[in-house]
């Protein structure tokens, strides 16, 4: 996989959110928004081949055609890799990446890793749970690039909080570490142990060194991807394999249960197998990949509201396209087919690229008008934020005509982070208050990176929602072991506590129609 042909350059579009420090927080700012696909001035004119951006992170990554790698947006890890946990709102040069030929990279929430022509991988950013792979997660944050513990290196690929490589190793042909917890390393283990003895309070074994998934032992995987807490992966036989947290059907397996190992979706054997040049994505709740004829499938939460896609579905309306590309971002999409550049899904920052007077979501794909006739060489979507390459062959005059995002210097992005507060949206929370707090068990976490120590709780989670909202379901549901107490439980629960009528119910005002009656029987004035 790795590139020896002359890599393509092009132009880098960005549009959604720069407002790095409190995107996807409750007091977020929403001012700052790039609506339509915008040039960003350190890039103008720099031809870039690759763009990377994770589901759940709030920071992005470009790579030249030289083998620079550029990062800006969020910093409170470390996880731009410039020594430091200022925010960048300008691409950056990593310059102790300068000495390496960069070819790939991935994103996670808050860590970065990136992979050289030499199949070297150096990571940098949030190492909590062991998610650089380094070997050791001693240090919670490292600041600058240090070396991953993998050799032979084609890509990569990142979750919230997990990492997956792919490599030429006979026999080890996928690597992971990182978080354990709802079995998205593929180890057929969550790393789960009590705290303390006396405690019910339940914890996740880092894994800071990574290792091959062992039920691939005699299988080449050649592709992956993740989403916030789930892996998707193709092997050379094209077929696919899903595991991790199984909420909303994300894996594909038409049911809710984590898998804490790869299991073949069904949907893609026999006649369907995936094509060499097939294409896979994984957002926060919801995968996809393109099947037999190019068509595209995808399944899991893929819209907000309406039911969930339990197993692999065709979408029709990119039936005939010749998909190249896609990335899926925290609940939306990219796409660059035959000449044009195709988006979809939920937007709350303008990260569909539609424009001032476009709608702000939309839930089939549809095209982003300003891209029309260009032919896109990479795209990637962050939690609100998308980029798209584009080669400037017979555009050059169009693309002069968007607009260019001068950012702001490092010193007026605000030299330290902003108190992390929770993040917004508000459905997922009332799923958490609805989780019914008797099985201690299920106290198992909210998300996924709630895991221990208060100064966690504090400093590091910025983003409840990654968990709440793409981990979807009611945290009691039944992760595939003991009770399935699953979403209609915890429902019933909540409301009324199964004892008489729900307390509103006593309250509440009479139905249309109904004239509520005084204690005789009398209509009483309203």
């Amino acid at each position: 996989m790795s590139e020896v042909v002359v890599v393509k350059g092009g132009e880098l579009l960005f549009c959604g959110s720069t407002c790095w420090d409190s995107v996807g927080r409750r007091k977020g700012l929403t001012e700052g928004n790039l609506v339509s696909p915008t040039r960003l001035r350190p890039l103008v004119g720099v031809d870039i081949c690759f763009v990377a951006a994770g589901c759940a992170s709030c920071h992005c990554v470009a790579l030249d055609t030289e083998g620079r790698c550029y990062t800006w947006g969020r910093n409170e890890k470390g996880q731009l890799g410039h020594g430091d946990k200022i925010t960048r709102d300008r691409p950056t040069v990593v310059s102790e990446l300068s000495k390496y030929k960069i070819i790939r990279a991935a994103a996670g929430k808050s860590h970065t890793v990136v992979v050289t022509d030499d199949g070297q991988s150096f990571a940098f950013g949030w190492n909590k749970h062991g998610q650089l792979g380094i070997g050791s997660a001693k240090n919670e944050t490292e600041l600058s690039p240090v070396r991953c513990a993998v050799t032979e290196v084609n890509t990569v690929a990142c979750g919230a909080d997990f990492t997956v490589w792919l490599t030429s190793v006979e026999g080890a042909s996928i690597l992971t570490a990182g978080l354990p917890q709802y079995g998205q390393l593929g180890h057929n283990t969550d790393n789960e142990y009590n705290t303390k003895d006396s405690s019910v309070r339940l914890a996740y074994e880092a894994q800071p060194r990574p290792r091959p998934i062992a039920a691939f032992s005699g299988e080449t995987i050649v592709k992956v991807a993740c989403g916030t807490n789930h892996t998707v992966a193709v092997d050379k036989n094209g077929y696919v394999y899903t595991w991790g947290f199984g909420g909303y059907g994300r894996l594909g397996h038409r049911e809710q249960k984590d898998e804490f190992a790869p299991r073949r979706v069904d949907v893609f054997t026999r006649q369907n197998i995936l094509p060499p040049d097939a294409i896979v994505s994984a957002g926060s709740a919801s995968s996809s990949c393109t099947a037999g004829g190019g068509q595209l499938y995808m399944w899991g939460k893929i819209k907000s509201t309406g039911d969930d896609s339990m197993y692999p579905k065709p979408l029709l309306d990119l039936s005939g396209w010749n998909l190249r590309c896609m990335d899926s971002g925290y609940m939306h999409h990219f796409v660059g087919a035959d000449s044009s550049c195709i988006s979809w899904g939920l937007a709350q920052c303008g990260e569909l690229g539609y424009g001032p007077h476009g709608q702000k979501s939309s839930a089939v794909p549809k095209k982003v008008d300003v891209l029309d006739g260009m032919h896109v060489i990479s795209v990637a979507c962050g939690f609100a934020h998308s980029m798209v390459v584009i080669d400037r062959t017979n555009v050059e005059d169009r693309l002069e005509q968007l607009d260019v995002y001068d950012g702001k210097a490092s010193e007026e992005v605000g030299a330290e982070p902003a108190s992390e507060s929770p993040v917004s949206q508000k459905a997922p929370k009332k799923a958490s208050a609805k989780a019914p707090a008797k099985s201690n068990k299920r106290k198992k976490s909210k998300d996924v990176s709630e895991s221990e120590d208060e100064e966690e709780q504090n400093s590091d989670d910025e983003s409840d929602d990654y968990e709440e909202q793409s981990n979807g379901r009611a945290k009691s549901s039944s992760r595939g072991r003991g009770k399935a107490a699953g979403k209609a439980t915890a429902a019933k629960k909540g409301a009324g506590r199964g004892r008489g009528r729900p307390p509103a119910a006593n309250k509440s005002s009479p139905p249309e129609g109904k004239v509520s009656t005084g204690k005789r029987g009398r209509p009483r004035k309203s």
